[in-house]
């Protein structure tokens, strides 16, 4: 296993790290879908094995938040690293969108521990911030509770994960002494939220970058398009989806450590696999043709022609018009509906979707691609609304 430095703390980190949002399920099919079914508990003894043959292999990140698998995560990750616990690195996170006082932070850290059957955590984040977020979290106190715990040692380092633009993101870097941002960012996604903009700006403050979705959610390595496959064929050197996807993060330097969210025994091994030759700055200039190649390809399976430019927002009735115009061209492009329709459904707030644009036309005036969105948002909430 490699290792990076994760910014300018003493620590080191595999460059695989275990995402435990998607553990194995009983009765899994091993697609992001199912964590989000109530009636599929976590498969304990594979998940188990999994995490025990992943840190034999030299994986010393583990990443899990307090409503991964409806709260079932931290449990199981907790009962699985028992008897090697000095040897990796826990990482959860508090769901900010949950605090409602200044006492919940206590509550909520002291659940996590129980239920992570830890007296510390190495890595306590802010989970999800966007602007709203980061705008309660500092007025409740968050920064300063956080300070506190890091000084009792409760939690060693702090950080935060992230899903807005990026100025709001360098606001949040520079908000505080952190000591790591976690960031969706694979090739599809260079510049989306946070993005190479984002990745670049963390790690010259010293901030160590952790990525999420490196692989999209799975949507870079499933049903992969006719076009794409014969792109990945044409390269000299064969490589799965999954090792186009994640040498394409980790030939960053800025990126400390990848995460991936494994459901079975076989991508753990094949991840671990890949991330033998995990070095940055090692994919040639031919190799990353390709991967421009495959990502215009996804990019020309595009319904609305929407480049998350954000000039329409904020909508003054609460809309998310880019993240609503994003989960709706998922639906084309990568085949898989059903996490589009989760998406959707349960993780936009109300005021978010769709259904809640009132026509005021506000948005239409400031778009650069002239898209009708008023028109548009109709159809995304036809194409994804379940009731």
């Amino acid at each position: 296993m490699l290792y990076r430095k994760l910014g300018n703390c003493k620590q080191e980190v595999s460059v695989l790290g275990f995402g435990c949002m998607r553990l194995p399920v009983v009765g899994g099919t091993g697609k992001a879908a199912d964590i989000w079914d109530p009636n599929k508990p976590i498969d304990d003894p594979l998940a188990t094995d999994m995490i025990q043959y992943a840190v034999d292999q030299g994986v010393n990140y583990f990443d899990t938040a307090f409503i991964y698998h409806g709260g079932k995560s931290e449990v199981v990750l907790g009962k699985a690293i028992k008897d090697c616990r000095e040897k990796i690195m826990l990482a959860t996170k508090l769901p900010a969108w949950m605090v409602k006082s200044p006492e919940d932070f206590d509550s909520f850290l002291n659940k996590q521990l129980a239920r992570l059957d830890s007296s510390y955590l190495d890595f306590y984040l802010l989970h999800g911030l966007n602007r709203p977020l980061w705008q309660s979290m500092k007025e409740m106190g968050a920064l300063e509770y956080l300070e506190k715990q890091l000084a009792n040692g409760r939690i060693r380092y702090a950080g935060f994960s992230f899903h807005d633009d990026v100025k709001i993101f360098k606001e949040i870097v520079d908000g505080f002494d952190w000591t790591l941002a976690q960031i969706q960012y694979n090739y599809f996604d260079e510049h989306y939220q946070a993005g190479k903009e984002g990745l670049e700006y963390a790690a010259s403050k010293g901030i160590g970058v952790v990525i999420m979705e490196p692989l999209r959610g799975g949507k870079l390595t499933d049903a992969i398009p006719e076009e794409v496959q014969k792109i990945w064929e044409s390269a000299e050197k064969q490589r799965s989806p999954a090792e186009w996807a994640l040498r394409w993060v980790w030939n960053h330097p800025e990126v400390s450590t990848a995460l991936s969210g494994m459901s079975t025994m076989e991508q753990l091994e094949e991840n671990i696999a890949i991330a033998e030759d995990a070095f940055p700055n090692s994919l040639s200039d031919g190799e990353f043709a390709l991967i421009s190649q495959a990502t215009e390809v996804y990019k020309n399976m595009l319904k609305i022609d929407c480049t998350g430019c954000a000039y329409c927002m904020p909508c003054p009735n609460g809309v998310n018009i880019p993240m609503n115009f994003s989960i709706y061209n998922d639906t084309f492009m990568f085949k898989d509906a059903e996490i589009s329709y989760l998406l959707y459904n349960y993780m936009l707030a109300p005021e978010q979707r769709a259904s809640n644009c009132q026509e005021c036309g506000e948005c239409q005036d400031h778009c650069p691609q002239q898209i009708d969105i008023m028109e548009k948002l109709k159809a995304v909430h036809e194409k994804l609304y379940r009731s």
